[in-house]
């Protein structure tokens, strides 16, 4: 009998004893969740900065190519955009949906760590003296790394692999959700979980703010992965949506 696309048609072979399906994609989202948040608050409560964190990033870009053969990358859509012009449209999404998204953080809550990107912006281990001195190379310094690590990592492993294994029980649209929740999840570690003055504490209400605004950046994903026709049309959106946060926390709030 033709294997289907929920057991093991779409793994390499070394994972024979796997299924590609719902049970696979909680497990690749617990081991890489898990440490990735854990690492996150440690470099929030530290401020030891997210070099660590990069490494999980970098983990991520190859799940596709660790897990899936030539048949699963190309299912979870590694492959080359069939509408270019989307790909375009998905930065400007990216980019747009941050805007809207800290124009409401500072509207609620102004500068207060009450304010996500007021609060992610501490992560930012930046002297003054060397804002003053080299603000714009910092920037496209800090912008380069952002619309690499995290965007190609992410994106291939919650709109890539993580999607493709609920799609055989789920179907598109429900797995996307699945896959928007636990990327919304993991980024409580980001914001929502805050560590201040010795102290952790969870703002419940920009908490809930932060988590929903993470899930419809991701339905917006999904939707860039559809309409282009491949992953790099999340990962685009997912890039935009990091240099104008970048951008943001650099002219605006530092």
């Amino acid at each position: 009998m033709e294997k289907t696309d929920t057991d093991n048609a779409l793994l390499r072979p070394i994972w024979k004893f796997f299924s590609y399906n719902w049970k696979f994609g909680l497990f690749i989202i617990l081991l890489l969740g898990i440490p990735r948040f854990i690492l996150v608050l440690h470099a929030n409560s530290s401020g030891a900065g997210y070099g660590l964190v990069s490494i999980i990033f970098i983990i991520m870009w190859f799940t596709p190519f660790i897990f899936l053969n030539k048949k699963g990358r190309y299912k979870i859509g590694l492959k080359k955009p069939e509408n270019k012009y989307w790909l375009l449209l998905s930065f400007i999404i990216g980019t747009g949906f941050c805007a809207i998204m800290f124009l409401g953080a500072n509207l609620l809550y102004g500068e207060t760590l009450d304010n996500s990107f007021v609060y992610i912006a501490k992560s930012y281990i930046v002297p003054q003296e060397a804002l003053d001195n080299s603000r714009f190379l910092l920037f496209i310094t800090f912008a380069i790394s952002g619309m690499i690590f995290s965007p190609i990592g992410e994106e291939f492993l919650y709109r890539g692999v993580v999607h493709g294994s609920f799609v055989g029980e789920f179907g598109e649209r429900k797995a996307s959700f699945i896959d928007s929740a636990a990327f919304a999840l993991t980024h409580l570690a980001h914001f929502g979980i805050v560590f201040d003055l010795g102290i952790w504490s969870m703002p419940v209400i920009p908490a809930l703010l932060w988590i929903t605004g993470m899930f419809l950046l991701s339905q917006l994903l999904f939707i860039c992965k559809q309409k282009s026709g491949s992953l790099f049309g999340a990962v685009i959106g997912h890039a935009g949506y990091n240099i104008a946060m970048i951008y943001l926390i650099f002219y605006h709030i530092f």
